[in-house]
């Protein structure tokens, strides 16, 4: 009985390695919003640094983070790091491109609780008298990620978050 018991257990754990690595190689994390502000009223509040926390979902799970920015704050070159409890983790932010008012993409670097590089991009496209922002994560999914993937869903764990930021960041800029 105890030989089956250890045959099944091995077949299981093989079965689950064999179908992680049949998972993609990336992964995408994508959500939308509409604001009703023109892109120019938008743009400034991602694009600086300095202003993520009255918007950024992370700046309210640790009120306690320890912040430093780098001697530019907005637009590109600019840099944001953070140390924080366990909800925000340690990592830093980079602004590769800045192309106002319409786009945004952010190098992201995890230090804990994993290492991780990831981009993320801010597009925003002026609809009427609104502004559809679109906010995008995109990272390689290395093996043991695949692994753990297929316990945690990225999209539902780091979607919440950009849906509570784009909320916030639609109540500031339609203020």
């Amino acid at each position: 009985m105890l030989k089956i018991v250890a045959i099944v257990i091995v077949i299981a754990v093989a079965a689950v390695l064999l179908f992680a690595a049949t998972r993609p190689d990336t992964f995408q994390v994508q959500r939308t919003g509409t604001i009703q502000a023109p892109p120019e009223k938008i743009f400034p509040l991602i694009n600086d640094f300095n202003r993520w926390g009255a918007w950024s979902p992370w700046e309210k799970k640790d009120p306690g983070m320890k912040r430093s920015l780098g001697t530019v704050t907005a637009g590109k070159g600019a840099v944001y790091a953070w140390d924080g409890n366990k909800d925000v983790g340690q990592g830093s932010m980079e602004i590769t491109e800045s192309a106002a008012p319409s786009r945004l993409a952010i190098r992201l670097s995890f230090v804990k609780p994993f290492e991780a590089d990831n981009n993320v991009e801010f597009s925003l496209i002026p609809r009427g008298a609104a502004t559809q922002v679109t906010w995008t994560m995109r990272g390689p999914v290395p093996y043991i990620s695949k692994i753990i993937h297929m316990f945690v869903d990225i999209d539902r764990m780091v979607g919440g978050d950009f849906e509570a930021g784009l909320a916030s960041l639609k109540a500031i800029a339609e203020k």
